[in-house]
């Protein structure tokens, strides 16, 4: 399936606002430096009061919980800190339980906003904790990587991690607001800003050709964090993003799950080896490169198309290849184990062309025979 392009990386402002229209749900994506000390006035404006927890890592709440209690504070807000640990190792049921005492122990009300600042494991991790916790709990993302900022923290998908896979248990809960401050990531270790780039070109691969040429030319001002650029790169990847959203919220058309181009055996990848031995957006540039071989293999794709995202994937100091010593039973077994497989098939993503993709119904064991 594909979708046209509507944004264009050229002389963008300095800030942008894109909003995910879902009707009463609908909501403002902010983007753009210094957008964290307007949390409490934006959460004001919004008609929020009194009380509300501020859920961060360890890692994030050290360089920037002060301007965003500051800014509560200044606002008229009474907000609770939680502090959980840095990793993907820690998003899981445990701690989970650890986030749901720590906010009934401060008193948090059901009208309290959950504000959750940092990455997407954190927005993941509070953002299933609020749409569970007395029912629901009215949320605000800060992200403050990459990935986050395009992708995690736009469209409400939550969850948490079982042994058996990525993501398996979790629930759809739209923020209320995303405030996505482009100066946090200036502090990202250049891995984690890295594995970032990997979820914007995946957009750029499936759904805006003209972004993907950008990304080609000017790949090394967007590593640099060049405003200029980095603040209309995000802001497209958050307006196709929203378009995917709007018309298939929940991934009941199936329309959204053209999202997943790289996720079906990046999640498998990621199960195998613990969630520690790749980021996720490493284990997804591992997963297009393979969904791009699939693709070839299946005659969908041109080989040359699949060489051009490889060679930006590499361009951008991502891992390509499959890990070592992970056999095609256990990655089959492990993409069968994924949440958006049905009857043991799973609707693989397919690249077509640069902006262009399609569906093709395929068992795990299909789509590793095809590696």
């Amino acid at each position: 399936m594909g979708r046209g392009a509507e944004a264009r990386v050229i002389r963008a402002p300095v800030r942008e606002e894109v909003r995910v229209e879902l009707g009463p749900r609908s909501y403002a994506v902010v983007i753009g430096a210094g957008a964290l000390a307007e949390t409490g006035q934006r959460l004001v404006a919004a008609g929020f009061g009194g009380r509300c927890a501020l859920v961060t890592s360890e890692r994030v709440g050290a360089l920037y919980r002060k301007p965003v209690l500051e800014s509560l504070r200044a606002a008229g807000f009474a907000p609770v800190l939680v502090e959980i640990p840095d990793g993907e190792e820690h998003k899981n049921l445990a701690s989970l339980a650890v986030l749901y005492e720590r906010l009934l122990e401060a008193g948090v009300e059901r009208g309290s906003p959950l504000v959750a600042l940092g990455g997407g494991v954190l927005t993941d991790l509070a953002g299933f904790a609020a749409a569970t916790l007395l029912r629901g709990l009215p949320t605000v993302l800060l992200p403050t990587t990459l990935l986050a900022q395009v992708d995690a923290a736009i469209g409400g998908k939550t969850g948490v991690n079982h042994v058996l896979g990525k993501n398996l248990i979790g629930a759809f809960h739209q923020p209320r607001l995303v405030l996505a401050d482009v100066d946090a990531l200036s502090t990202l270790p250049r891995r984690e800003l890295v594995a970032g780039v990997a979820e914007v070109i995946k957009t750029a691969a499936i759904g805006d050709a003209p972004l993907f040429a950008e990304l080609e030319e000017r790949l090394d001002r967007l590593l640099a964090l060049e405003r200029e650029v980095v603040v209309p790169v995000i802001a497209a990847c958050v307006r196709y993003k929203a378009r995917v959203v709007a018309e298939d919220e929940r991934e009941v058309s199936g329309g959204r799950a053209v999202l997943n181009f790289g996720h079906t055996l990046g999640h498998a990848i990621e199960a195998l080896t613990g969630y520690e031995e790749l980021l996720h957006g490493e284990a997804v540039a591992i997963g297009m490169v393979a969904a791009a071989r699939v693709s070839v293999a299946l005659g969908r794709c041109r080989p040359e198309t699949a060489g051009r995202l490889d060679r930006l994937l590499k361009r951008a100091g991502l891992p390509t290849d499959i890990p070592s010593g992970l056999t095609p039973a256990a990655l089959a077994l492990a993409v069968r184990s994924d949440k958006k497989s049905a009857g043991r098939r799973i609707r693989f993503v397919c690249l077509e062309e640069i902006g262009r993709t399609t569906f093709v119904e395929l068992s795990g064991e299909e789509i590793v025979n095809h590696l």
